[in-house]
């Protein structure tokens, strides 16, 4: 699981980090198989899906080769749990476009599991800023999006198949979400992105971070293609203006009407003083204690908040145990050696990990094959499959060499 900034960025440090790439270049990292493997899986992603009622025509959009599909193509109408008109995505109509190749964007997904929001988390507690989540999945040979940047950092972790990344020289001058930089064609941003600066094949487990504003495309390599881009939103200058409208609303020199203008030179002369008299009281608020405390505690706290509800600890109620709360899947793994198989050595079964041969009995040689034949599964579909075995047994070995992870 990704804790810390340190986890999401290892094997760099993240003072390396800070020092050669936050803010300056784009940073691809290369993490193995099991580095991201809690963060999504296939099976997260559609039991996400089927939880209908959260989705609409903004929060999952199609695009297909770099158009975006009408909201009326994939959805119907509906009504929402509060009773409102909405749009809301139809598996049928969406497994249309996408066997059409089209690209799924579930936005805003950073709170909706453990896995997800643990990486924001990471992300928040460096200090980086507010960190939203969107869920990108590719096709093989079908582009998204053409080339362009983001206005926010962009921390893109691979979890499925391959995508490739361009990477061009061209960097938009810190950009804001704002029609100013929202309205520039595609013809100014091919022209702007400059030459190509490298490509880069993000494959499960590695991280690309790209500075604000940093020109880039991708393409998905493998038949299928997820990875989650976290945007990442720091705190700004235009920030501190808008808290000193704020301040300034107590000050009676700021609520004072501008000098007339008829035209003269000493009409001029009187609005370019006052202007001047409110810059130099700007300026001394900019150094006021009380404003740099609430600045400074405004760019400390910029974050979002999610999670932790604990609704038995309000109560002062102990939690019951996984046994006591009655889940039925039991533990749930993802593999992470996958075409990994277990193969008779005279009398014994052996399965080659990254930990080392792991010996096992003929049972359980067939019951980890069964298993790591699998993208993913549950304690209780290994049970259920080979209930000779003693499947939490089986699993805890399976990982303890690295042939799965827990999700």
């Amino acid at each position: 699981m990704i804790r810390t900034l340190a986890d999401l960025l290892a094997p760099m440090t993240p003072e390396q980090f800070f020092a050669e790439y936050h803010d300056k270049q784009p940073l691809h990292l290369q993490g193995g198989a099991a580095k991201f493997a809690s963060v999504l899986s296939w099976r997260q992603i559609n039991r996400l899906l089927d939880q209908t009622h959260i989705w609409s025509s903004q929060s999952l959009k199609l695009v297909m080769d770099g158009n975006a599909v009408p909201p009326e193509q994939y959805c119907s109408r509906a009504t929402s749990r509060d009773n409102a008109q909405t749009l809301q995505p139809e598996a049928r109509m969406v497994s249309q476009w996408v066997a059409r190749g089209a690209s799924i964007v579930m936005n805003d997904v950073d709170s909706l599991t453990p896995g997800l929001a643990a990486v924001s988390d990471a992300l928040e507690e460096a200090g980086l800023g507010k960190a939203q989540a969107n869920v990108y999945i590719s096709w093989q040979s079908h582009k998204a999006f053409p080339s362009h940047f983001d206005t926010h950092d962009v921390w893109a972790v691979q979890v499925e198949g391959e995508k490739t990344w361009n990477i061009w020289e061209g960097r938009a001058d810190w950009p804001i979400p704002h029609p100013v930089f929202r309205s520039l064609g595609q013809a100014h941003h091919d022209q702007a992105k400059g030459k190509l600066r490298g490509k880069v094949t993000l494959k499960p487990g590695d991280l690309l971070y790209l500075p604000r504003g940093w020109y880039h495309d991708a393409l998905a390599e493998a038949p299928a293609s997820v990875h989650i881009a976290y945007g990442v939103h720091a705190p700004m200058g235009m920030d501190l203006l808008n808290m000193l409208v704020e301040r300034v609303l107590y000050e009676t020199e700021f609520r004072k009407p501008l000098p007339r203008q008829d035209g003269t030179a000493a009409a001029r002369f009187a609005l370019t003083s006052r202007a001047a008299q409110l810059g130099q009281r700007l300026s001394e608020l900019t150094r006021d204690p009380k404003v740099m405390e609430v600045l400074a505690k405004f760019v400390a706290d910029y974050r979002y908040r999610r999670g932790g509800n604990d609704l038995l600890a309000a109560r002062g109620l102990a939690a019951p145990s996984i046994g006591e709360a009655g889940e039925a899947e039991g533990a749930a793994f993802r593999i992470v050696a996958p075409g990994t198989k277990a193969v008779r050595r005279g009398a014994e079964w052996v399965v080659k990990a990254p930990a080392g041969a792991l010996s096992l009995q003929p049972a359980e040689a067939e019951a980890a094959n069964w298993l790591l034949a699998r993208p993913d599964g549950t304690e209780a579909e290994l049970r259920q499959a080979h209930p000779a075995v003693d499947a939490a047994a089986l699993l805890q070995r399976l990982a303890e060499s690295g042939l799965l992870v827990a999700v």
